[in-house]
């Protein structure tokens, strides 16, 4: 057993290591930007290390920056890491349904969209291991690039820093692209999202809808596409072994 935990954090890490380098680019431009906001190098840090969410803590630091109300704060980063609630929940159907409550915070913790999706690539039955060995790596990078964007400031060009989080697109095609090989139900499904997105950004630009956030435009493309996926494309269970894994065939 003690073996199987090894083998499934190293794995992790193995996995999350991309993760990690696409994480230090673009934390350490939100380092410079929190430097700007106010914030010394230690407070960026522990904000990267405790919430570990780009979108959330950029938002977060700019409304810093204007002086807002940590009533206004705490609401609007509801909002935009509401998505974390739907990733949690899909998580929560791959791990042992005896997994105790603690490693459920610790996996909780992690969740973000790159580490999602490579613990949803996991094809076995997901390990708290794994996930412990991804953010092993993924946690360190993003506070860390955190911490020198804040420390280094404006000592690289902001150019320089844009080109570099390319490597978090790069990330995600990574992730996307083996699944979607395997299955048209997948290719197809990862098409018509990324159309969706940019005809509900457009919809949401064009009429000038700002109550609709970019949040919730995730939030709501999430549940639609995947609810007509499930009535369209149901996964059928062929068995369920003595270890209580499932086989399915997506297609």
């Amino acid at each position: 057993m003690e073996q199987t935990r090894s083998r499934w954090f190293w794995r992790g890490m193995r996995d999350g290591l991309p993760i990690a380098v696409g994480y230090f680019a673009v934390a350490f431009a939100l380092g410079i930007n929190a430097s700007k906001a106010g914030l010394n190098a230690f407070q960026a840090a522990l904000m990267s290390f405790l919430n570990v969410t780009s979108a959330g803590e950029a938002a977060g630091i700019a409304l810093l920056g204007v002086g807002t109300t940590y009533v206004e704060l705490a609401f609007t980063q509801l909002i935009i890491n509401m998505r974390y609630l739907l990733m949690s929940c899909s998580l929560s159907q791959k791990i042992a349904p005896d997994t105790s409550l603690l490693h459920r915070f610790l996996i909780g913790y992690g969740v973000t969209d790159e580490i999602f999706g490579i613990s949803m690539a996991v094809e076995e039955k997901l390990f708290p291991a794994y996930s412990y060995g991804a953010i092993a790596v993924a946690v360190p990078g993003w506070t860390l690039g955190t911490l020198l964007g804040a420390l280094l400031g404006s000592a690289l060009p902001l150019r320089a820093v844009s080109a570099l989080s390319v490597a978090l697109y790069a990330m995600f095609l990574a992730i996307i692209l083996p699944p979607a090989r395997k299955s048209r139900v997948i290719a197809g499904l990862v098409g018509i999202a990324m159309l969706a997105s940019a005809g509900l950004t457009f919809l949401v630009s064009h009429f000038s809808l700002t109550w609709f956030s970019e949040g919730f435009r995730i939030i709501f493309l999430t549940v639609a596409i995947a609810a007509v996926a499930a009535l369209l494309f149901p996964i059928k269970e062929k068995a369920v072994g003595e270890t209580g894994e499932v086989s399915a065939d997506g297609e």
